[in-house]
């Protein structure tokens, strides 16, 4: 298949504009594009079609039983994915909606199964980005959308990203440069009032508190097997080639451990804060930014964990961040693209 690539960025009337139209009619007929979101690139298709669904997951490699977000672009779209609603979903989607926020709700049964993986919920949200809006309202139908890599890479934040990954596997890319939060959704459930985090992503527990008093944590996040509800809640996540560790502890810790695999003969990368970066020496260092604008990380984040792929290290050794905000959906990705493998100064001394 020969993949098209419509570069749309600074482009005005994007709802009019031929690459979106030509774009939109494909997705129509049935295919597969990707397009930029304001979290990260998506891998969309017609919601309401099992074949094109089932192209989604032949392009990614993504098990099938891991359910899709659809994307929304008005309230129409939103009566056509989903059956009924609360009024504090509406709240949320009131507050939070177009943004990196999905909602679970029940789902219309125009939504195709596959798209569900035979839940009888869905997951919806109306993306705040002016390409994915446009692509979404052309083409008339809700969009699923999970990100544009292959399963189990790290997520892409630019167009070059999803081509490398995806490049003759779908029928275009909409190219609009790099997106903005560089992390995927929140993901939440909606029970009577009771909020729950299925999870992290770009609008936090605190904002979610903002506007429902009743915010908590889904358990599942703390689990290694349960049913999914949620994308991004049962496999491994936004991994690089080499295995990746992260490192809780002090600066000397961090070095020693550095010191540890290249004795071993292992070429090290590392991948931390413009802080950190000065006090450590290694063959590959990657930095994320300063350690003091969590949200710079956020966005940097998969960017670097692919450019390690290019210089043939033998280990990644990232840096830990607080719990705390958007530290919440940054340390969760960190410690699926780990494997949840931490080396931590504190259980080596005990």
């Amino acid at each position: 298949m020969i993949t098209s690539r419509w570069n749309v960025e600074n482009v005005d009337n994007l709802r009019e504009h031929p690459s979106i139209q030509e774009a939109a009619m494909w997705m129509r007929e049935g295919e597969v594009i990707a397009f930029p979101t304001e979290t990260v690139y998506g891998l969309g298709a017609n919601a309401c079609s099992n074949e094109a669904i089932e192209k989604i997951f032949e392009a990614k490699g993504r098990p099938s039983d891991n359910p899709l977000i659809v994307h929304i672009a008005n309230q129409d779209q939103l009566k056509q994915a989903a059956s009924s609603w609360s009024h504090t979903a509406e709240r949320l989607m009131d507050a939070f909606w177009p943004g990196p926020l999905t909602i679970i709700l029940p789902k219309n049964k125009s939504i195709a199964e596959r798209t569900t993986a035979g839940l009888e919920s869905v997951g919806v949200r109306m993306p705040d980005h002016p390409v994915a809006l446009a692509l979404i309202e052309a083409a008339g139908v809700p969009i699923a959308a999970p990100s544009a890599n292959r399963s189990g890479k790290p997520s892409p934040t630019k167009g070059d990203h999803v081509d490398k990954d995806l490049n003759g596997r779908i029928k275009g890319i909409i190219d609009a440069g790099t997106t903005g939060v560089g992390l995927e959704s929140t993901v939440v459930e909606v029970t009577d009032d009771q909020v729950t985090i299925l999870r992290p992503g770009g609008i936090t527990k605190a904002q979610l508190e903002s506007v429902v008093e009743n915010v908590s944590w889904d358990h599942a996040l703390f689990e290694k097997e349960q049913v999914p509800k949620s994308p991004g809640m049962k496999y491994t996540h936004y991994a690089p080639d080499a295995p990746l560790f992260l490192i809780e502890g002090s600066n000397d810790f961090f070095q020693s451990v550095i010191d540890r695999f290249r004795s071993e003969g292992k070429r090290v990368g590392i991948l931390v804060s413009d802080e950190l970066a000065s006090h450590l020496s290694t063959d590959v260092l990657k930095t994320l930014g300063t350690s003091t604008r969590v949200e710079g990380i956020a966005q940097r984040l998969y960017d670097q964990l692919r450019a390690f792929d290019e210089t043939e290290v033998d280990v990644i050794l990232a840096e830990m961040y607080p719990i705390d905000g958007l530290g919440e959906a940054l340390m969760n990705r960190l410690l699926k693209a780990a494997g949840n493998q931490v080396i931590s100064e504190h259980k080596e001394r005990d």
